[in-house]
This record gives structure tokens, sequence and C-alpha cells, in this order.
């Protein structure tokens, strides 16, 4: 047993290495033979094929070698004949692949099958009978059967023998295809009264080492009388059929002719062929000679048949020829597409040209009907790459991004170029796997939000969101209150954001009064390897609430002061009493101001404006009007709910300080001073039983020495009455007083020992008096007056 390996190795430029080595062995050998050591001729480590996942493919359903990884052998899987495998094709040779994976590369392999002579020449059938007349003359011949080797070579048919041979000689005829026509000479005249039955061997013997031979018994009946044999218009008839056509069809017409007469000239056309599948796709017609198709013609199983035929006469005289039959191919077969090797998931960051699937294309059509094309969908980045006998890569042709696409369905179709073409598909699913080459994306560039001071801590202000369009972990965002200080405060102590849902919550109570808006930057940081990140900038905008009432700035209010604004009965109607000013700390509308008059001693006589808050007179001041008159201005601003502040304006009607004096000495002490009296009323009724003498005496004391202070000054207590002349106006109509009050106050421990002291101004008259006290008043009516001159006494008490 010999066993020959070739072994031819080149790179090609599409990424993988393509081998090829070549055995010969013989065929019928046992199981699990060894064939070849494939790793040591291909110069590969056996430890690459365990770990390539090494394999055989094969285009065939057959597979009559295996491969063992661990030996780094090929072993006879199945029993390989020759005969079988190839017929009478020489050489006959098994082709297939052997792959390997990580990185991608295959190998052909070609082992060659040489022949043995396992086959003995064979006749289709044991005895053939002839009918020859007696008639026949010497030289005539008879086409015999020949016999079939299914061996090839030296082992094939080499010669033939006929005994006995007295009255008939072999004679072989070489055909230019390599076979031989077999016929038997008659040399010697038969005489039927003689010998009626002759019995022949045909032994027919191969050239094998040993030789093997086969036998087959003619037997010949002699007939009487007829001297003519058939005789073919043509030795050698040529025909073309259609590959698949159907059956019926004519393919030929062979003709005979017979010089005899009557029944002796009656021809009969046979199909002498053995062994083949001749019989099972034509038949003739024994009359008139015409070969129909009656089974079906594959051009890729076989691309011409020989037929050979006999016609014979009644007198069993024979004539043959031969009917070449050629198959004209028909693109009757797709391409077929077989997977070698693929991927189904590669990352988005694989280099360009990097392959992912091996594919394996053949068409068993021939001509442009072989010749295949392939093609994948348009738009995706990948292409194909062909190499040498019909193998395709498909490799990637630019970079991919998951993001914007995440699975690939690549379908490649391979057509013919038979018309019609042909063509066959699959369809390859391709997954991309994630990497974090995507920062999270804030929705807006900035953003703005608002909340209502005196908010609770804690209270939710709005969220932030940020999305990441890469996958799994890649995109999973976490929010980072980013380090700031707002007023040098830290901005964590204003608001926090939850990592995960990037809601951001009030940490304190705001207070619009204090801080109107502030700003910082809020960070989205993915969950890859290593993260990635983006910044926002977010502005919180306090909203003002109305809490804060108005507050009152004129007249001002004092605790033991009755401030009054005094009207000159001349007064017309119109007439600028006086104007409330008040602010309101809060802002828009809730800062809104507006006045009314809620109480008043005469309503008739006085208003306030809405939205500047001056008391005018409403009417002409009549001398039936009260001197002393009253009133309630209540402020409320425009918030919801609102809020307001009252104030009491006391105003004089008179024309002369006077008449002011001597309405307004019944004023009524402060509610302070009132309360500590009727406190010292109750405290003396509640000890009277233990302090009654006491309480007397203290009493007494009280009285007299009141008394002697009512001698020096004027038992009275009058009020503060501003007076204003009769050409005072209001010019500048701005809602705030154009004019300048200036007071000095000298006091003692006794408020009843008080001093007043009063700066003028310009054409003003300005009354102030605290009502607990008694005391002289003196009216100023120029810039000169006894205040001014340095030896003043009420000026030396200060």
């Amino acid at each position: 047993m010999r066993r020959q390996a070739t072994v031819f190795i080149f790179v090609l430029s599409i990424g993988f290495v393509l081998g090829q080595i070549s055995y010969t062995i013989p065929e019928e050998m046992a199981k699990g033979s060894l064939i070849g050591n494939i790793a040591h001729d291909l110069g590969l480590q056996i430890k690459r094929l365990t770990s390539g996942k090494a394999r055989i493919f094969t285009r065939d359903s057959d597979e009559y070698v295996e491969l063992s990884r661990e030996r780094g052998v090929l072993l006879v899987k199945e029993r390989i004949d020759r005969e079988t495998l190839c017929k009478k094709t020489t050489p006959c040779a098994l082709h297939f692949q052997i792959i390997l994976e990580n990185p991608i590369e295959f190998y052909s392999v070609a082992i060659q099958i040489t022949d043995i002579n396992d086959n003995a020449p064979s006749f289709e059938r044991s005895e053939k009978k002839f009918k020859i007349s007696e008639s026949a003359v010497i030289g005539a011949k008879f086409v015999l059967e020949r016999a079939v080797d299914l061996d090839v070579g030296m082992n094939d048919l080499k010669s033939y023998t006929l005994k006995p041979t007295e009255n008939f000689a072999l004679k072989l005829h070489n055909n230019p295809d390599g076979n031989k026509n077999v016929e038997m000479l008659l040399q010697k005249p038969l005489d039927r009264e003689k010998q009626q039955n002759i019995n022949l061997v045909l032994t027919a013997v191969d050239g094998g080492e040993p030789q093997l031979s086969g036998t087959m018994l003619i037997v010949i009946t002699v007939l009487d009388v007829n001297d003519n044999a058939p005789v073919f218009t043509q030795q050698t008839y040529k025909a073309t059929v259609t590959e698949n056509s159907p059956k019926g069809t004519v393919v030929a017409t062979i003709k005979a002719s017979d010089a005899d007469e009557g029944s002796n000239s009656k021809i009969t056309y046979t199909i002498t062929n053995t062994f083949d599948d001749v019989r099972n796709i034509f038949e003739v017609n024994e009359g008139n000679g015409e070969v129909i198709l009656i089974g079906n013609t594959d051009f890729e199983e076989s691309r011409s048949y020989q037929v050979h035929l006999l016609a014979s006469d009644e007198g069993g005289l024979t004539d043959s020829c031969k009917l070449i039959v050629e198959v004209q191919d028909r693109n009757d077969n797709n391409p077929e597409i077989k997977i070698m090797s693929k991927s189904t998931l590669i990352s988005e960051d694989v280099k360009l040209n990097t392959i992912v699937t091996v594919i394996s294309i053949e068409d068993k059509d021939s001509g442009q009907n072989g010749n295949v094309n392939c093609f994948i969908n348009e738009d995706i980045p990948f292409r194909l790459k062909s190499s040498e006998n019909y193998f395709f890569s498909l490799v990637t042709d630019s970079e991919l991004d998951r993001e914007r696409a995440s699975e690939y369905n690549i379908t490649v179709t391979c057509s013919d170029e038979g018309v019609p073409s042909l063509s066959s598909s699959v369809t390859l699913t391709l997954q991309i796997s994630d990497v974090n080459d995507n920062a999270p994306v804030f929705e807006r560039s900035s953003y703005e939000a608002y909340i209502v001071e005196n908010n609770t801590p804690g209270l939710s202000i709005f969220t932030v969101k940020a999305t990441d369009a890469d996958w799994n972990q890649n995109a999973r965002v976490s929010y980072i209150l980013e380090d700031s200080s707002v007023n040098g405060v830290p901005v964590s102590s204003y608001v926090s954001v939850s990592a995960d849902s990037g809601v951001i919550h009030a940490v304190r109570s705001f207070d619009y009064e204090q801080i109107k808006d502030f700003q910082f930057r809020v960070k989205a940081q993915d969950g890859g390897s290593p993260p990635l990140s983006s910044n926002v900038t977010v502005k919180i905008l306090i909203q003002d609430q109305n809490d804060n009432p108005p507050q009152v700035l004129y007249p001002v209010q004092t605790g033991g002061s009755v401030v009054a604004e005094m009207v000159p009965r001349s007064a017309d109607v119109g007439y600028l009493v006086t104007k409330v000013v008040a602010v309101d700390v809060d802002s828009g509308q809730n800062a809104w101001l507006s006045y009314k008059l809620q109480k008043a001693t005469d309503r008739a006589l006085f208003e306030v404006g809405l939205q500047n808050g001056e008391i005018r007179t409403i009417r002409q001041v009549t001398d039936k009007d009260a001197v002393k008159q009253r009133l309630t201005v209540i402020v409320e601003d425009n918030g919801q709910p609102s809020r307001s502040a009252t104030v009491i304006v006391n105003v004089a009607v008179a024309d002369s300080f006077p008449e002011v004096l001597s309405e307004f000495t019944d004023f009524p002490h402060d509610k302070e001073y009132n309360d500590n009296l009727t406190f010292y009323l109750v405290l003396a009724l509640a000890v009277v039983s233990f302090l009654f003498i006491t309480c007397l005496v203290v009493i007494i004391s009280v009285k007299i020495y009141r008394w002697r202070q009512s001698r020096i000054l004027y038992h009275s207590s009058l009020p503060v009455i501003p007076y204003y002349p009769p050409r005072y106006s209001d010019t500048l109509g701005t809602g705030t007083l154009p004019h300048v009050y200036n007071y000095e106050v000298c006091r003692t421990t006794d408020s009843r020992k008080s001093d007043n002291k009063f700066g003028g101004a310009g054409n003003q008259n300005v009354l102030i008096m605290d009502p607990s006290s008694t005391g002289t008043m003196q009216r100023m009516q120029s810039e000169k007056n006894i205040l001014d001159e340095p030896d003043s006494p009420l000026e030396g008490r200060c």
C-alpha cells in the first residue's frame, strides 16, 4: 500500500491561508486505515487543530474520510469503492477542505483513489443464441456481446478467446474511444445436416494480477438459406438532445436494409448496451428504428451517451452501428450556497476588513450557466471578497455603530449567467455588541425652574433628564451635583440631586426677599469603563409669595405722641390734607398697594386716593365741622390672600392753634398709661385692707405733688397738630411728602417736665405734644423765634 502526499501552500489577500495537499491511496482500504499525517504535512501543530476546531468540509453528502484532531491524521471513515465513486473516470479523486477557526484558515485536500483488480470481466447474459443459415458465406460476421470490466487501467479488460475454433474465428475491432467490438467470423461453411447446433464459449480476460475472467455460452442454431445480412446506412450516427427533455422525444432514427426478400428481409432493431444506463434512458422502435427518450437526461451526470444498435433479420443475420447522443446543458441548477464558518456577534469597534463569514458557492451547470456572481444588500458596512474556486468572505467595509444599527440581516444572493438566470440567497444575522463611545446628552442645553418661596425642605423642584445612546451598563446614567457656592455658601446646602432619577430637591426653605435666583451645574455620568459625562447649567428662580404685609412709613405711629394734620376751614374741595406712604417688601402684584378709608369721623368730608394714598377734602369745610377728626386708613396689597395694615390719621379742622388746643385737651391718654393706672387701682383695692393707711398717705402726697406742678405748666393733654398755611399744596404729585419736619425732644424722668424744641421749615407750622404732659407751647411763625436765641430757657433744658 502506498501513500503519496504533495503540499501546495500559498497566502491570499483576503486574510486567510489556503493550502492544497494531495494523497494517493488504493481503494477498498479497511475502515480506520491511515491515509496521511495531515498536521505534519501542513506544518501545523496538533494543538492548533484542537484550538482551531479543525473539521472537514465537503460539498458531497458522503463522507469517506475523517479527521483525528488528537493525532493530526486522516483516517478512512467508510469503505471506498473506486468503481462506485468514479465508474470509468480516471483519475479518481476525493476533494474536500479542512477548516480552522480563530483565525479562519482552510486547506484543500485531494485524495486520489487507485484501482485494484477486484472486478472480473462479465457479460450481461450468460448465454447468447444465434440462428445462422447454412448458406452463410465464409467471412460472415456475427456481433457478439462485449464484456464489461469495472476496473480501469491495467486491471481493465484485455483480451477475448473463443473455443472451439473449428467453424468460427474471433475478430476484434478497436474503436477510437478505446473499446473493442467483438465479432465472430465464419471461417468454414456450415452444414446443418452434419451439425444443427454448435456451442461455443467466449472468454474475456483482464490484465490484472492475478488475472480474472468471465465467460458467455454461445448457442448457434444452423438455419437454412438466408444469405444476406442487414446493412446500416451509417456506421456511426450522431444526435443531440437537451437535458430534461420530456419522455417520448424522438432522438434519432436509424436505418438498415436487407437485400433478401420476404421474411428474410424483415429487420428488427435492438439496443445492445450492457452495464450502463443507456437502456434505461433510450429505447428503439423494433420496426422503424426510431430511438426514443424514455428516461431523464441530466447534463451534470452525463454529457453524452453511446447507444449500440443491432439490426437483425429473420435469418439471424445482423449488422451493428453506434449512435452518439450529445446532451445540451440547460440552466436548471440554482447556485448552492454553503456556509463554511461564520460569526454571529462582533464588537462595534472592530477593524476594517475583519472576516465575518466564509461561504462556498457551487453551480452544477457548465459554461455561462455555471458562472456565478454574488452580491449583498446595499447600504450596509460590509462587502464580499472573492477568491479562487468560488470561495467568498464577508468582511467589514466601514466603521460600525451599534447606536445606528444594533443588528444586521445580511442577505447574500448568488445568481448564474444563464438565460433565464437562476439564483439562491441566504440571510445572515449579525449582532453588534456595544462599547462605551457615547456620553450622556441632556434633553436641553440649560434648565430653568421655578419654586415658590417658603417651600418645605425636601420638596421636589423638577427633574433633569439625560439619555445615553449606548446600551446596558454603558447607558446607565447617574446624576451628580457639581461643587460650587451661592453667596459663599455651598450649593449642596440649597439643593440636592437624586443620582438615579435626576430629581432636584430643595434642601432648605427659600426666602424671595433674601435670594431671588441662583444657578449650579449637574453632571450626568454613564456606567461605562472608562465613564463618559456631560454637564448642564440649572437656574432656580424663587417666586415671590405674599408673606409680608404693607409697612406704613408716614404718618409715623408713635407710642406716646399723637400727630395731627391741620386743615384750615377755608380749604377748598380737593385740598391735600396729607399723604399715607407705605411700602411692601414683596414683589410684583404682591407689592401693588391700594388705600381705602376704613373709618372716619365724617366720611363725607375726606377721601383717600386708591393708588397714591393722598387724603383730600371732598367738599368745602364749614364751621359746623368738628375740629377733631379721626381717620382710619387701611393699606392692602394685591396678593392672594391679600395682607393689610392700618394707620390712624388725626386731623384738626381749625384756623388757629388756640382753637386746636381747646378741642384736643380731652384727647385720652395713650393706652399704656391707662392700663398702668388701672393696674394701680386694682392693686390698691387688693391690698386696701393691709395698706389702707399707707395708700391713703401716698394718694394724698401724689395729689399734692400734681397740684404744685400744675402751677408751673398748663394742666392739659394736647396732641401734636401740624399746621399748613393756606397756600400749601403738593406740587410734585409723586405720592411722597416734599416737606421736611424737624423735631427735637428733651425729656426728664418725669414726663410732665418734658420740653420740646421745634426746628421750622419754610412756611410750615408743626405742633407736637405729648398727651401725658402738661406744659406751654409757643407757635413759631418765622424762622427767627425764641428757640433760636442762645439764652432760651427751653433750649437750655436740653
